[in-house]
């Protein structure tokens, strides 16, 4: 047998990435929802202002320019929340979770594939929780998620460490 046909043969097979998963905070309003909603708040404050301010109670007008002023902030702070994110990449030698916020600061945890382990928990009051343990170390994550995505998450990552340790489980 010449040299490069056993080189070929015990050359390791570069493997794809396993898995990538992108989890992102659900957000229900839509920027154009905003908008229409931003709207129909300014136009409803500012008539019940100028009914107000005609009856002869004009403080009361910049109160209802100050609730539309409230109302826009806790929006803008609650998108800006919902600029975390985190990724999840499996591969046969890494399971690596990248954790991006809204700052755009950025955390990688890296774990040994063949010895991390995914823990799901559940309390007693339906409330769940994902982590990763590998050795004495601890990561939770996939926190901004409800309950069930997160059930579903845990299940699903569990399967890919498997296929990406090649079938063993620990």
């Amino acid at each position: 047998m010449d040299d490069n046909a056993l080189s070929r043969q015990e050359a390791p097979k570069p493997k794809d990435r396993t898995f990538r998963a992108v989890l992102v905070p659900h957000r229900s309003l839509s920027p154009a929802g905003f908008v229409t909603l931003m709207s129909l708040l300014g136009l409803v404050s500012f008539v019940a202002g100028v009914a107000f301010y005609l009856a002869g109670a004009w403080p009361v007008l910049g109160f209802f320019g100050l609730d539309v002023v409230l109302v826009y902030i806790a929006f803008k702070l609650n998108y800006r929340s919902g600029r975390l994110y985190e990724t999840v990449d499996v591969d046969p030698a890494a399971l690596t979770v990248t954790r991006v916020h809204p700052s755009g600061r950025c955390e990688t945890h890296a774990f040994e594939t063949a010895w991390v382990r995914v823990e799901f928990s559940e309390r007693h009051d339906g409330r769940t929780e994902i982590k990763l343990r590998h050795h004495a170390r601890e990561l939770h994550f996939a926190q901004f998620l409800n309950d069930d995505e997160r059930r579903d998450f845990a299940s699903a990552l569990k399967g890919w460490l498997i296929e990406a340790r090649g079938g063993v489980r620990i």
